[in-house]
Parts: structure tokens; C-alpha cells; sequence
């Protein structure tokens, strides 16, 4: 940023004080005596030129608004003539006259103070005091810079592939081929499933077995003792997009090639904790486990609760009725059943499960709460305390695709401090059904 400009015109001119003769710092020094003045209002020079606001009035410079804004200024002076006619016709040869005269200076005038004025505003970028959207920032009219190498394309071929071996549910055996990765991002069915498509948003669980390309060594997989489902939302870029992106349009119960150069998997940084390098491609085998969209419900059998429970009515994909028992006394203990029994596995503490869910107060079944109501699945990690109490035990050992009925004494719930529609000392009744669970 420049120091303020300072205005057209130097000390002792009408632009910067009012010092002796206004024309005495002119170049070549203060006009002869036989010379006249042309005074031009000050306000047609501020409007003329751009150095003023619209509807503001321009002032010498310590001037102030009572020493008279419509003061005259001299602004240039020419040369006194004799007498003659206005037009010049008895100029020999005829001239443009008096009048030509000090409309063509004004004319000068207003040029050069133009030209002088965009001069000024375009040094720089502008002066100190111009304001910021005079003029533009580098950072915003600049073409964006990647952060990252785009993902290239998805391809169902390469010049060479991995040799795979193996079924789906079990670990894959990999071959590396001897010759180097094209760097195509390959993304290829050998096997389909017949389950629902992995629709963008769904959230879908997948087991996989990986391989370095480059080195030829193992990557930790979910196959291994350790090793979890991978539970996300397809399509969000939750993940690398050797999974994130892969898996989208694919079935249920498919097995799927992907070779990911680094833009589709960690990146030109890769990842030191599991030894993979900046420009190595890798190699998954993705079996598809499970797919969900954000409003699926579980399905089945249902077994009615005992009479000592809130009776609950399905509702399909709406909030289920829950209706409580006429007289019963607030539960002093965490209470379940099982409506639905899922056949999935069981749910782990410290597995990210993906439920949906309707709350109700167990004295009157009021509906304080639904994800149905929402159309969004809820997730969270069992018996990591980010939810209630009696959810946290409730859920832990009950098995994928179950609905189970939580009966909550208010200890387990809200306590004395209730929440939001939930009044204190309140317990509670949930129908939870369980879409999923995995590493997540």
C-alpha cells in the first residue's frame, strides 16, 4: 500500500492552499501581467475529474465549509487579445475566436485532470485511503491452486492387473504383477452380488484386503484378527476414494477390484504409519457387506413385548405409536426386548453402530424424538458415552438387523435435569432398530 496521493497541483495552488497567486507554481512561473485568468467554479472541476463523491462539493485543502465551497479557482490563464468578434471571423486567417479559445482550455483542463486522476487511482493499486473494493484481491481473482493431484477418472481395465484369488467374505489373495502400475484408478467387478445398490449417501460396510503395489507388502485389513468392517456414507468423501468412490453403483454381496494410484488413495504425502509411500499405487479387494439408505427400517418378524411393556406399533418408515402401561410405575432398572431379531452379528462395544430410532416418556407415550422423522439415520460408537446411558448398555450385544425396545429408568436417561421435551426424572422407551455396525 502507497502513502495518500497527494492532490493535483502543488504547494501555493488552489488545490492545496490558498498562498499568493494561484497560478504562481505553474511550470516556467506566474503569468505576465498582460494575461488573463479563466475562473472556473470548483465544483465543476471536482465532478469533472472524479476526485470528489457524488453530491459532495470539493474544498481547497484547509478550507472549511463556511470559507465558501462555490469559491472560484483559477485554473489556467491565456494570452489578453485585442478586441475582436467572439466567432473570429476577422481572425487572419480566420481562428476559432475568443470563445473557441476558453472553451478549448476548459476542455484541456478537463482532460488532464482525467488523465491525471486515472494516473493516480491505477499507481499502486490505488492510494492508502481508496476504499477496499476499489480494487480487486489477489486472493479471490486468482485461479484457485490445487492442494492435491485430482482424482483421475474411473476405469474398469489397465494395460496389467493384479491377479486375484479367493471368495467373497474370506481374505483375498493378491498377486502383484512384476511390471509397474499405468497409474490408471481402477475400479473392477469380479464378482456381483445380488443385494441392493450402493446409492451416493447410503451408509454401506465393506471388508477389504490391501496390498502396496510397489513394495509387494500387506496393508492391514479388516480380514485380519483385529480387523472390523469399515462403516461409512458412500459418496461423501468420508474416506480415500479407492473406497469413498468405488463402491458407489455397485451391489450388496459384490467383490471389487480397485487399483488407486496416490490421487485416489493417500495423496502425494502417503501414509509413514503404514509404510506407504508418496508415489505408491495400491491394491484393495472390496467385499460390499451391507448397504442402507439414510431412511431404511429393519424388517422381519416381529415378537410382540411382554404386557408389562409399552405395547409399540410399526409404522413402516414413519415414527412407530408407542403406547404405555395404564398405571405402571416408573422402571428402576434398564429393560429390553427384542422385536425384530436380526441375523447379523452382534454388536461390539466400541463398534460405530447405525440405528434409527423413536423416543418416547414411558408415563404417557408421548414422541419427544425420531431420526424417522428426519429421514437420517443416526451413528454413533457403542459404549463410548456419547449417548445415554441405558442406549449405551442396551444395544451392546444385540445383533445387526435387530429392533429392540429400550425401557429406561430416568438415572439411565436424563436425570433430574431432563432435556428438552424431556421433563427431569422422566424414563424413557426407545424402539431402535439396528441397520449396522463396523470400524468407523
Amino acid at each position: 500500500m502507497t502513502e495518500k496521493t497527494p492532490s493535483p497541483g502543488g504547494d501555493g495552488t488552489a488545490a492545496n492552499g490558498p498562498a499568493g497567486d494561484p497560478a504562481a507554481s505553474r511550470p516556467g512561473g506566474p503569468i505576465a501581467a498582460d494575461r488573463e485568468s479563466i475562473v472556473v467554479p470548483p465544483a465543476i472541476l471536482a465532478q469533472q475529474a472524479g476526485w470528489a463523491q457524488p453530491g459532495e462539493q470539493p474544498r481547497p485543502s484547509g478550507a472549511s465549509k463556511e470559507d465558501g465551497d462555490d469559491a472560484p479557482q483559477i485554473f489556467a490563464s491565456n494570452v489578453r487579445r485585442a478586441d475582436v468578434s467572439e466567432a473570429g471571423y476577422d481572425e487572419n486567417p480566420p481562428g476559432v475566436g475568443r470563445l473557441g479559445v476558453i472553451l478549448g482550455s476548459i476542455l484541456t483542463v478537463l482532460l488532464v485532470g482525467s488523465a491525471v486522476t486515472l494516473y493516480l487511482v491505477n499507481k499502486d493499486g490505488g492510494t492508502k485511503d481508496e476504499p477496499a473494493a476499489a480494487k480487486p484481491d489477489a486472493a479471490t481473482t486468482a485461479p484457485p491452486t490445487p492442494t492435491a493431484a485430482p482424482v483421475p477418472p474411473i476405469k474398469d481395465s489397465a494395460k496389467v492387473l493384479p491377479t486375484i484369488g479367493g471368495d467373497f467374505g474370506k481374505k483375498a489373495d493378491i498377486q502383484v504383477p512384476g511390471e509397474k502400475s499405468d497409474g490408471t484408478f481402477v475400479v473392477k467387478v469380479l464378482s456381483e452380488g445380488s443385494g441392493p445398490k450402493v446409492e451416493k449417501n447410503n451408509w454401506t460396510s465393506v471388508d477389504y484386503t490391501a496390498k502396496d503395489w510397489n513394495t509387494g507388502k500387506d496393508i492391514p485389513s479388516s480380514y485380519d484378527n483385529s480387523g472390523k468392517p469399515q462403516i461409512f456414507q458412500a459418496g461423501t468423501d468420508a474416506l480415500i476414494p479407492a473406497l469413498d468412490q468405488a463402491v458407489v453403483g455397485k451391489k450388496a454381496g459384490s467383490r471389487v477390484l480397485v487399483v488407486a494410484p496416490p490421487a485416489a488413495a493417500f495423496g502425494d504425502k502417503g501414509k509413514a504409519d503404514m509404510s506407504i509411500g508418496a508415489k505408491d499405487d495400491l491394491i484393495f479387494v472390496i467385499d460390499i457387506r451391507n448397504t442402507n439408505a439414510p431412511d431404511s427400517v429393519v424388517s422381519g418378524t416381529v415378537t410382540p413385548p411382554p404386557a408389562d411393556f409399552p405395547q409399540v406399533k410399526d409404522n413402516g418408515k414413519k415414527p412407530a405409536e408407542i403406547t404405555p402401561v395404564a398405571g405402571a410405575k416408573d422402571p428402576t432398572e434398564l429393560k429390553s426386548h427384542v422385536l425384530i431379531k436380526g441375523t447379523g452379528p452382534a454388536v461390539e462395544k466400541g463398534e460405530k453402530v447405525v440405528v434409527q430410532y423413536t423416543g418416547a416418556l414411558f408415563k404417557d407415550g408421548k414422541v419427544f424424538d425420531s431420526s424417522l422423522s428426519k429421514g437420517q439415520a443416526f451413528s454413533f460408537p457403542v459404549g463410548g458415552g456419547q449417548v445415554i446411558q441405558g442406549w449405551d448398555q442396551g444395544l451392546a450385544g444385540q445383533t445387526v438387523g435387530s429392533r429392540v425396545e429400550l425401557v429406561i429408568p430416568a438415572a439411565m436417561a436424563y436425570g433430574d435435569k431432563g432435556q428438552g421435551d424431556i421433563p427431569p426424572n422422566a424414563a424413557l422407551v426407545f424402539v431402535v432398530d439396528i441397520l449396522d455396525a463396523g470400524q468407523g
